[in-house]
């Protein structure tokens, strides 16, 4: 199996190796990044939209987003109004400075700016005449980081007046999912999620990670990767730790349930540099031990959390 693991992430590498085209566009009155693959397959392709985190920026993942489309995908991400790179001047905390520290505040009204971002960018897609018949909205995913997991989990049903339909798959990164975790309400939640977390990301992971926390709540399938070392910033280009291994993650994840392709390894074994892989889908339900250095885990039969 290890030796299966080690082909199969030479091989993903070798194919994100490939060449993505990169523009920037003003979609729906949003200043938009749009990543496509240099030699897209013939047919329609995949979407995904990617969501920054609070002051972030719609390029501030490239690593994952030209990943992304070099796999095969249409990617956007917006720049929402608090973005840093456009001159974003939204405060911090939207009004106050204990929002953060108050998730059972939060309402769905709380940052709705970014949602409706989402659905004006899809809606615009709709109309351009650049990717309408390029785009296969029957595959469509969400990605997002921190806030940005926010937005996304809330369009997949965390937050129901948010439900965006059409949604296949949620990939939330290091997810301010703090809300949805007090309130409740991630039973809502009506396609497959993976969340990522890093170890050192004192600040997320407990609440993503713990009994009750947001995995636990959210329905089947779902996977949480919990990546040894890593700080908050591991998804952005700030920060080069473990991108191989979140790259593999996030394209497992995707193509199973965006592409519908089958189920490939690193959806239930462990690669180095992972502390910690949990899963419950139709591959089984498991907590698979973290990789020794050099290697990778072993899948668990069964429920051992």
């Amino acid at each position: 199996m290890q030796l299966r693991l080690l082909i199969l992430l030479s091989c993903l590498l070798c194919t994100c190796a490939a060449q993505a085209r990169e523009q920037t566009l003003k979609i729906g009155a949003l200043q938009v990044t749009a990543w496509s693959p240099d030699q897209p397959p013939p047919g329609k392709l995949p979407v995904l939209i990617y969501s920054h985190g609070l002051h972030g920026c719609d390029v501030q993942s490239r690593f994952l987003t030209e990943a992304f489309a070099a796999a095969g995908y249409l990617v956007f991400a917006p720049n929402h109004r608090d973005a840093s790179c456009n001159g974003g001047r939204t405060p911090w905390f939207e009004g106050t400075e204990l929002m953060f520290l108050h998730p059972e505040q939060w309402t769905e009204a709380t940052y709705r700016n970014r949602a409706d971002d989402v659905r004006r960018l899809i809606a615009g897609l709709y109309d351009d005449e650049r990717f309408r018949d390029r785009a296969d909205w029957s595959r469509l995913g969400l990605v997002g980081h921190s806030l940005g997991g926010y937005t996304a989990l809330g369009l997949a049903g965390a937050w129901p007046g948010w439900k965006l339909p059409g949604v296949k798959a949620v990939l939330a990164l290091a997810p301010y999912s703090h809300p949805y975790t007090v309130q409740q309400t991630l039973a809502g939640l009506s396609v497959p999620v993976m969340y990522q977390c890093g170890e050192n990301d004192f600040a997320i992971t407990p609440i993503v990670a713990q009994a009750g926390g947001s995995y636990e709540q959210s329905p089947q399938p779902k996977y949480y990767v919990e990546f040894a070392g890593a700080g908050h910033l591991v998804w952005t280009d700030s920060d080069d730790t473990d991108r191989k291994a979140i790259v593999a993650y996030s394209l497992a994840f995707l193509d199973h349930y965006v592409k519908g392709q089958p189920a490939n390894a690193f959806l239930s074994h462990s690669l180095s540099g992972v502390a910690r892989l949990r899963y419950s889908s139709e591959l089984g339900s498991s907590d698979v031990p973290a990789a020794a250095p050099g290697g990778t885990g072993n899948g668990a039969a069964g429920e051992s959390r």
